[in-house]
């Protein structure tokens, strides 16, 4: 279904009708600098966000045809300051292993690098532990590099002082760009369901497989690159499958809701979780031991154990198995080796009797 766009300003063509969730869809979501590039198009974002308000915010905009019924497409209540306010100035990360963060330029001085007091804190080759800093001034937004060993670029040319521009991309160590941009209070809870969309599973909120193939090349290259510790750990949860044929499909949910709070509530903010599909999630966690990760993973294992999920007055007991890779001790060319060995060693821990974990033997 093609709606015209004549009240808003700016657009004079019919363009296709889609909810916010089919838009989201439609994307190819394969770059996420694509999808952060949006940002330039507000009154389009405006016009499709504002599908997500419920009849509560009252005042309808305007009326489409959607599967030959009709809806409503609704405006919150804004004041007119707030309309014409684009004041909350923030950096996303469109490129590299931080992809997806978005950071809110709340405070005078902000700090960007590698290090763990990092404000930002920004894994990636060639970033500084203290690379640049953010001021937030009255009227401008400054950025000064920290005599940064490679440099700090905003549109391809390195500088020591830049004032930020609406829409500069910063570039920090290879592969990492940040993009400056105002918003207002509308495009900013866009941006962030946009974002959130793409990163992250609907069901669980954990991250989706997509991220963490992404997030484990760059980690594996930055562990090389510095000789630290990376491993990988693959759990899935033991016959997943009676739980849904038992209880239902929505008990099933349940459990994997429960099992995933459990675990984020559990590991580091460095840590990387995600749905990794089905009953099978996975962990990438970063400077610490072999023992030390078997000893976290056996934690994580006796918490599942010991979780208390009810549904419909019935308690429903899991366990988990895991498989766990590391590097320098398990290949990781290409980086999906380390997946595999990690999976074998799922395979086994399976195998083994399941409610177990098996790790790469060295």
């Amino acid at each position: 279904m093609m709606i015209p766009l004549s009240r808003y300003s700016g657009f004079s063509t019919p363009i296709p009708k889609y909810s916010y969730c089919n838009f989201v869809e439609e994307l190819d979501l394969g770059g996420l600098s694509s999808l952060c590039e949006l940002t330039g198009l507000g009154r389009l974002r405006k016009l499709l966000f504002a599908e997500q308000y419920s009849a509560k915010h009252a005042n309808a905009a305007f009326m489409t045809d959607w599967d030959d019924k009709t809806s409503f497409a609704l405006e919150p209540e804004v004041t007119e300051q707030e309309k014409d306010a684009r004041d909350r100035a923030y950096l996303i990360v469109i490129a590299g292993s931080n992809v997806g963060e978005m950071h809110k330029l709340d405070h005078k001085l902000t700090i960007l690098g590698r290090s763990v007091d990092s404000n930002i804190r920004l894994i990636d080759d060639g970033i500084s532990r203290h690379h640049c800093r953010v001021r937030v001034e009255a009227e401008q937004v400054m950025v000064e590099d920290l005599a940064s060993r490679n440099g700090t670029f905003c549109n391809g040319e390195r500088f020591s002082h830049h004032v930020l521009q609406d829409g500069d991309k910063l570039q920090l160590g290879q592969t990492t760009i940040l993009k400056f941009s105002y918003h207002d209070h509308l495009e900013e809870s866009f941006q962030k369901q946009m974002l959130e969309s793409a990163l992250r599973d609907g069901l669980t909120g954990t991250y989706n497989k997509r991220y963490f193939l992404d997030r484990l090349g760059s980690e594996i290259k930055f562990a090389v690159r510095h000789k630290d510790n990376l491993a990988i750990i693959l759990m899935d949860l033991d016959k997943f499958k009676l739980v849904n044929d038992t209880y239902g499909h929505l008990a099933g949910d349940k459990v994997l809701t429960r099992f995933a709070q459990m675990v984020q509530h559990s590991i580091r903010n460095e840590d990387v979780f995600a749905r990794y599909g089905g009953e099978e999630f996975a962990i990438i966690t970063r400077s610490i031991s072999r023992a030390d990760v078997y000893h976290f993973a056996d934690r994580l294992r006796q918490e599942a154990s010991e979780l208390t999920i009810e549904f419909d007055g019935a308690r429903i007991p899991i366990t988990v198995s895991m498989g766990i890779a590391t590097i320098p001790e398990d290949s990781a060319e290409p980086p999906e080796q380390l997946i595999k060995s990690a999976d074998d060693m799922l395979y086994e821990a399976k195998r083994g009797g399941r409610n177990r974990i098996v790790m790469t033997s060295h």
